[in-house]
């Protein structure tokens, strides 16, 4: 379908959140699903070409727009994304995916980010502040610095009006930073839930990342049916 360029905004340091406004027409989703973009050619090209699914950054609440937040990287279709203008047209597909928010409120989940991995979890977060829902949230969130922490305001802000919701940071690499600045496994996790068998954990982020934070989990013992890996967080 044709959607058009709504909003574009620098989240943090060379990321990028865009909105398209889809035109009068209205999608569902489950917040943590994906879409397919397809960006007009503006001369830059790659073996990748531009068309890419990348995950949802807006709620399902936000009728009529679909929302995504990259970085900025050397691609063909970043270079593009980044010179197109509001009002620009792209073509998106209607969202698809299977990792996204469960249904079951009565668990405790543990949503694990790294760097623009958080897009996911800004739709969830966002849906799960707007309905009221009872869910038990451990937003454990990693970046390499502040300034290129998306969505930290707010997701600070979603954790005060969460009842069931804490959040976590870790700055990898931020000298000005005095909290925690480990890299995320299993043991910094069990130093957060206790039991690492206890919850639900959803891990969003760079592919080595995600892996790795998933494969520790189940090295620890943590069955694999309890460790749900993001493929689409926007990369």
């Amino acid at each position: 379908m044709q959607a058009r360029i709504k909003e574009k905004t620098e989240v943090a340091k060379r990321t990028l959140l865009v909105v398209f406004d889809l035109q009068g027409e209205e999608v569902d989703f489950v917040p943590g699903q994906y879409f397919w973009v397809e960006l007009p050619d503006r001369g830059y090209h790659d073996d990748r070409g531009l068309r890419r699914h990348i995950s949802i950054v807006t709620s399902p609440n936000e009728r009529g727009v679909l929302g995504l937040a990259t970085r900025l990287r050397e691609s063909a279709f970043k270079h593009t994304l980044s010179q197109l203008d509001v009002g620009d047209e792209v073509i998106v597909e209607e969202p698809k995916g299977d990792f996204h928010l469960p249904e079951d409120t009565s668990k405790e989940y543990v949503f694990v980010a790294g760097g623009i991995g958080i897009t996911i979890f800004r739709s969830m977060l966002k849906y799960i502040a707007e309905e009221n829902l009872p869910y038990r949230v451990t937003l454990v969130y990693s970046n390499r610095d502040v300034e290129s922490t998306a969505f930290l305001d707010e997701m600070r802000e979603l954790e005060q009006k969460i009842k069931g919701m804490r959040m976590v940071l870790t700055m990898t690499d931020d000298p000005t930073w005095d909290g925690d600045s480990r890299r995320i496994d299993a043991d910094f996790l069990r130093e957060l839930v206790g039991d690492l068998g206890g919850p639900t954990y959803l891990v969003s982020g760079p592919p080595a990342m995600v892996n790795s934070v998933a494969d520790s989990l189940e090295e620890a013992g943590v069955p694999e049916e309890q460790v749900l890996r993001s493929r689409f967080a926007g990369y």
